[in-house]
């Protein structure tokens, strides 16, 4: 065939063979799929569409209820067992009344109709009506620091003179104390002695020369003396009837002076009756007052040490105060210092929430 001759496409007749019709074909492609398969779905009525099945599907219901009848582990484990026998808590210290009362309130559940749960000798381990079962839960007292202390104005970014140096003061105290009780305690005890090392040669001859100053000592010659006038013998001096009396009125005397001497001091004490009941009395007020000094010093160091928890002492942080180079008075200039996670775990550790750890520096 030969080529299509080219019209000018200047003209209303060129313009018209040029329009596509592509639109209009699928329009009549998809009204005829409707016609087909039963009209358009969107524009159908709900009553079309659906309907309400009000037949009874048994083996649906069947399914259900089959599925509701299953029990859990977890619900199987929590239920009772006829073949366990009650735990009663012992945390609780009982009366004898009390005793006598659950006694009692045991046999005449025993007593009771033949299918109850008392027959079985079984009760609730998870029932709030026994009182056995309660186990007293220990409650925790509020720790008197604060979950957020507010340090002192001296440690701001922009601080006066005078809180600045108050500030400073403090912590120099601080560091001061330590260096004083690093200085000043006891030495540790070192692991090595300096000193050069003996040959075998030398510890012979010392430990015979140790020898020889131990014959030597006039202790051992007093032994080696006293061994001897041991092996003489020993002639014992005969008592006459005379010496005995003298020792006999000796002792009466010194008893008869013994008694003499305790009814002076039983006369003495009873003389002194007022004079002792005021001791006495001075006693039990220095005692209160010794011991109203001791809760006020246990109440002041609850307020500033935790409770100790584990075998670590709580250390404290430091205070942190800028130094006078490092005052800029700006946010923007101010140098980065400790982070706001050590901060709360050491309000953690102060206010006795958790164990103090070992201090360990990398």
């Amino acid at each position: 065939m030969g080529k299509k001759a080219k019209t000018s496409r200047k003209g209303k007749k060129a313009w018209r063979a040029n329009i596509s019709t592509e639109d209009i074909h699928d329009f009549f492609e998809k009204s005829t799929k409707d016609a087909l398969s039963g009209g358009n779905l969107s524009q159908a009525p709900d009553e079309a569409l659906f309907f309400v099945d009000n037949s009874k599907d048994l083996s649906v219901k069947r399914k259900i209820e089959k599925h509701r009848e299953k029990v859990l582990h977890m619900d199987s484990v929590l239920q009772k067992n006829p073949f366990v026998t009650a735990v009663h808590s012992s945390t609780l210290k009982k009366s004898k009344k009390k005793r006598k009362q659950i006694a009692n309130a045991k046999d005449a559940t025993e007593c009771g109709p033949e299918g109850s749960v008392s027959t079985s000798g079984m009760s609730d381990l998870w029932g709030d009506k026994g009182g056995d079962n309660h186990v007293v839960k220990k409650k925790m007292k509020p720790s008197p620091i604060p979950a957020v202390e507010v340090e002192p104005p001296g440690c701001s970014y922009n601080p006066t003179n005078e809180s600045h140096q108050e500030a400073l003061a403090h912590a120099v105290a601080d560091e001061m104390q330590k260096v004083y009780r690093n200085e000043l305690g006891p030495e540790p005890v070192p692991l090595t002695v300096p000193g050069e090392a003996i040959d075998e040669e030398e510890m012979y001859f010392i430990e015979a020369d140790e020898g020889s100053d131990d014959d030597m000592n006039p202790e051992n010659l007093d032994d080696n003396e006293g061994g001897a006038s041991e092996k003489r013998p020993f002639r014992t001096k005969r008592v006459t009837t005379v010496e005995l009396n003298k020792k006999a009125r000796r002792k009466e005397q010194l008893k008869r002076e013994a008694e003499a001497k305790k009814v002076q001091k039983l006369s003495k004490e009873i003389d002194s009756l007022p004079d002792i009941i005021q001791e006495i009395a001075k006693e039990d007020e220095e005692k209160q007052k010794r011991h109203l000094r001791h809760v006020v010093a246990t109440n002041e160091k609850s307020k500033s040490c935790p409770p100790r928890l584990g075998r670590h002492k709580f250390e404290p942080a430091p205070v942190q105060v800028l130094l006078t180079e490092e005052r800029t008075g700006s946010i923007r200039k101010l140098k980065g210092c400790c982070t706001l996670i050590k901060d709360r775990y050491k309000s953690l550790e102060k206010r006795g929430l958790i164990p103090v750890k070992a201090n360990k520096r990398r």
